[in-house]
């Protein structure tokens, strides 16, 4: 029956035609019915009497075989009142009994009274059960898990939970029907506390929780089946396609997050309130059996996913963010799951961390193993930034962003081997490196990798000038990266410090041997006097190296803002006033000789005008690569679906 206005339903009874019939029926039962004996009675028989003639009507009122109004009514929905009275009977039945026993083992009233007990237990039955079924909603895990403090802390008998007066009943039943409905999850766990003390005391504890197994494991697997949780084996697995997986993946990973803080948490707090007076092993044994499928298909899907699945290119990330589900969910892993018997579930739940760690290695080893192979001998034009660089440096600093479980899962792991390569690309020595954590080192190592590949490409430009300034280009590519990124902190400064002044170095080195020719037609004292001829043939000389230089040079390309102005300003620092000098102090006597008024082609402001046009970059400056593509673990492009 609906359950609107329950308090003023329960507490304001109302007696139909069919309850008063049973009432007269029962209330003047037979001696011969409960067992009276016509001789004078013992104390225990006394006790026995007296409460087969109080319990024996409550009791069979109730039967829910004796009439069609129990069969289809509630007692506890019907009137709260009597089934306080109801469940007060059979506490007085069993203490009856248990005293009659020990006088009397064998006396008929101890049958009767079983007799009682067994109907009493059958509509207790049918009560336990309405109540699990009838409040679905109620107990959902969601709405148990937030009064977890008040289930927690009731340690008192449930049955001072019925223990009211009128007066109480009244003033409850007064009651807003919001407050009413807010309170209705407190007030369906109360009534299965109350049911299942009474059964379990009475030695019906089999019979209660078959009941209370059934039904709440039902909630547990439409739980996870609503979260998109399903059971795979490890073939089906291995054998789904790559875009299937990753939205099973995606489910799974909100599923953890919401099974542990609300679908096995509030079924445990519920499990512990509803038989608090149960042993801890009962409590932990029914929680296990509830739980168990449901825990061990959540966390077996992460470990066949860490074993069985193929390659694609958001694996890696897919497994750094399944390791961090597990791993930051782990407290409560081990609180709800604290038991003997759930550590199978906790054994689970630590093989996959462990899985997934191995697997996380072994895409880590693919990518070194991968930068390593390269051999490929294309440059990029202008000395730009290769693809390589932006491929690889847009994997290891999402990477990064999992370096709180990453140092967990490489902790392990044994140090780089560095004695193969040039110790000046660390910038610190081996012994400096080994106290650093172990996934510093591994960061290291592998920009070190990129780093050696960067070089070994730019020996394959013909003009020095232009390998150098491809080596500025892309180290500065990285140590911005590293800069913005949680790399900065597993790195450190001094490797930052260490890489930008190699960048100025190698930037340097590009000015010296791409302008110092173009300078060096100037005379060292621009001012000097000098005869016409000589001018003619400085200003020729500075025309052709600088017309060689811009034209080269205007197709260079140089990405970042700062080392482009930087490098601008530089070559113009060192070029235009020497020039500026030489132009004013020679132009009048080039002007006056026809032959030398030809050759003076640029002033000043042309040759600073010809500067401030170069290093700027263009869509066709850097190389398309597929690097990462080969290798599988490619995510350049992929930051907007993590």
């Amino acid at each position: 029956m609906p359950r609107k206005g329950m308090r003023t339903i329960c507490f304001s009874p109302k007696r139909s035609s069919t309850s008063s019939a049973t009432d007269s029926r029962v209330s003047s039962p037979s001696p011969s019915r409960f067992g009276f004996s016509p001789s004078r009675p013992s104390f225990s028989d006394s006790v026995m009497d007296r409460t087969l003639e109080v319990s024996g009507p409550a009791i069979m009122k109730w039967d829910p075989e004796g009439s069609n109004f129990a069969k289809v009514t509630s007692l506890i929905y019907e009137n709260r009142r009597e089934a306080k009275e109801f469940i007060k009977c059979v506490y007085n039945l069993q203490k009856a009994m248990q005293f009659l026993k020990t006088e009397h083992s064998s006396s008929d009233k101890l049958v009767r009274g079983q007799n009682l007990m067994q109907i009493a237990m059958k509509r207790l039955q049918k009560e336990f059960y309405q109540v699990l079924s009838m409040n679905r909603a109620h107990l959902d895990p969601e709405s148990v898990s937030t009064r977890s403090s008040v289930s927690r802390a009731s340690t008192q008998s449930s049955q001072s939970d019925y223990d009211v007066d009128d007066s109480e009943d009244e003033t409850r039943a007064a009651g807003d029907s919001i407050a009413e409905v807010e309170d209705a999850s407190s007030i369906a766990m109360a009534d299965l506390r109350l049911i299942a003390e009474c059964m379990i005391s009475s030695g019906y504890a089999k019979e209660c929780l078959k009941i209370y197994k059934v039904i709440r494991k039902s909630i547990i697997d439409e739980g996870l089946h609503k979260l998109g949780v399903e059971k795979l084996s490890s073939s089906q697995v291995r054998k789904m396609d790559p875009e299937v997986l990753d939205l099973k993946i995606k489910s799974w990973l909100g599923a953890v997050d919401v099974s542990m803080k609300t679908l096995f948490n509030g079924e445990r707090i519920l499990c512990d309130h509803v038989f608090a007076s149960s042993s801890d092993s009962i409590r932990e044994l029914i929680f296990t059996e509830i739980s168990n499928d449901g825990a061990t298909i959540l966390f077996g899907f992460s470990e066949n996913v860490a074993k069985n699945s193929r390659k694609w290119p958001e694996k890696t990330f897919r497994l750094l963010d399944m390791y961090t589900a597990i791993a930051n969910r782990w407290t409560e892993i081990e609180s709800i799951f604290s038991s003997d018997s759930a550590s199978t579930v906790r054994d689970l739940a630590v093989t996959s961390l462990v899985k997934l760690g191995e697997s996380i290695r072994s895409e880590l080893g693919e990518f070194e193993t991968a930068l390593q192979k390269d051999s490929s001998k294309t440059v990029v034009a202008g000395g730009g930034i290769h693809s390589l660089t932006i491929e690889s440096m847009n994997y290891l600093t999402m990477i990064a962003d999992y370096s709180n479980v990453l140092g967990d899962i490489l902790a392990d792991s044994p140090p780089p081997e560095t004695s193969s390569l040039p110790e000046s690309y660390f910038g610190v020595s081996d012994t400096e490196l080994s106290p650093a954590p172990a996934i510093s080192l591994r960061f290291a190592w592998l920009i070190l990798v990129l780093l050696c590949k960067l070089d070994r490409r730019a020996q394959h430009y013909k003009d020095v000038s232009m390998a150098y300034l491809f080596l500025a280009n892309n180290l500065q590519f990285i140590a911005a990266k590293v800069r913005v990124s949680n790399l900065k902190f597993l790195l450190g400064d001094n490797w930052s410090s260490k890489q930008e002044a190699k960048v100025k170095q190698f930037a340097e080195n590009y000015e010296r041997l791409a302008w110092g020719h173009v300078i060096s037609t100037i005379p060292q004292n621009p001012t000097a006097p000098m005869p016409p001829q000589q001018i003619k043939e400085h200003f020729k000389r500075f025309n052709s190296s600088f017309e060689q230089a811009h034209r080269k040079h205007s197709l260079c390309v140089v990405h970042d803002t700062k080392l482009r102005n930087d490098l601008k300003l530089s070559i113009a620092t060192k070029l235009l006033p020497v020039y500026r000098e030489f132009y004013n102090a020679h132009r009048l006597t080039a002007t006056r000789e026809r032959s030398l008024s030809v050759v003076v082609r640029f002033a000043p402001e042309d040759v600073s005008n010809c500067l401030s046009d170069l290093f700027f970059w263009t869509n066709e400056s850097t190389e398309s690569y597929s690097f990462l593509a080969d290798s599988s673990s490619s995510h350049a492009t992929s930051s907007t679906s993590h």
